[in-house]
């Protein structure tokens, strides 16, 4: 079997009103996002001498930004069912940089992100100001992180993390990784919180690669950001909220992983008409 990492997404050549609408819809976006994370910065030098870790008031200025994002760029966003209200996390599939901006627009959450994330030019300003959990991939790292997850899910925040790993090509879902999943099992956790697994959904424009939106290996950023800012008909995104499940159903992280990767996985699979394929 050949190694999806490996094939290169050939993207279509971008015409005078392809760039056009880089710079139009380019220019929006940024000028959104910037003047909300200048907005979050300053509101932010209130929230937390009043609230500490509780952020009652910023996460509405996040999903805001990331909605408009979606108008600006002429993206439909889809939603199929309603987050969860109580105690918890959200666990997702991981296809695009655009997950980001798709599960902040239907909810107001936390991501998990690797450490190296924090130290990326502007994509790591906005994710420290946002509220982000970074993880060391270190094993001497486990126990700081671990207090870290507890105190803010004790905080009553929403973490949202992908188990993948990695993003993908949008069209396959990858086996999910338990390690992070082992966090909702400490300190009677589990006996208090909820997992809520969600699909998130790619159909690529007419006439293009089903591949379009999707984000991994070796690809760069900026090429990829550019040809979506380009695209003269957008497809669509479907986010797709299942069921949530009480940690203390599951008798391990394992089988926990297990159930969010099977619902995932099969209305990956029943969506877009492909299997799904799980192989690394």
């Amino acid at each position: 079997m050949s190694d999806w990492r490996a094939d290169v997404l050939v993207l279509p050549r971008i015409g005078a009103m392809g760039w056009l609408r880089v710079a139009l819809r380019g220019g929006a976006l940024g000028l959104f996002t910037y003047s909300g994370l200048l907005l979050l910065l300053l509101l932010r030098l209130i929230e937390r001498p009043l609230f500490g870790q509780t952020r009652p008031w910023t996460p509405f200025i996040t999903q805001t930004v990331c909605k408009l994002a979606f108008l600006i760029l002429g993206l439909p966003l889809v939603v199929h069912g309603k987050p969860m209200q109580g105690k918890g996390a959200v666990v997702a599939n991981h296809a695009s940089w655009l997950d980001i901006f798709a599960l902040n627009a239907v909810q107001r959450g936390y991501f998990v992100a690797k450490s190296e994330v924090e130290r990326w030019a502007a994509i790591g300003w906005l994710a420290r100001a946002t509220g982000t959990v970074f993880v060391a991939r270190k094993g001497t790292e486990a126990k700081r992180q671990q207090a870290i997850f507890e105190e803010r899910l004790r905080a009553g925040h929403k973490l949202m993390f992908f188990p993948e790993g990695t993003s993908t090509d949008a069209i396959r879902v990858l086996p999910f990784k338990s390690t992070l999943f082992g966090a909702f099992y400490t300190h009677g956790l589990d006996h208090i919180l909820s997992i809520q697994p969600v699909s998130v959904i790619y159909h690529a424009p007419t006439g293009q690669d089903a591949r379009f939106y999707g984000w991994w290996g070796e690809m760069d950023f900026a090429p990829h950001l550019v040809q979506v800012l380009a695209a003269r008909r957008q497809g669509r995104v479907q986010v797709m909220f299942h069921p949530e499940v009480a940690v203390d159903a599951f008798a391990s992280r394992k089988d926990l992983a297990a159930h969010c990767e099977a619902v995932i996985r099969a209305s990956h699979a029943q969506t877009l008409g492909v299997a799904a394929e799980g192989s690394d």
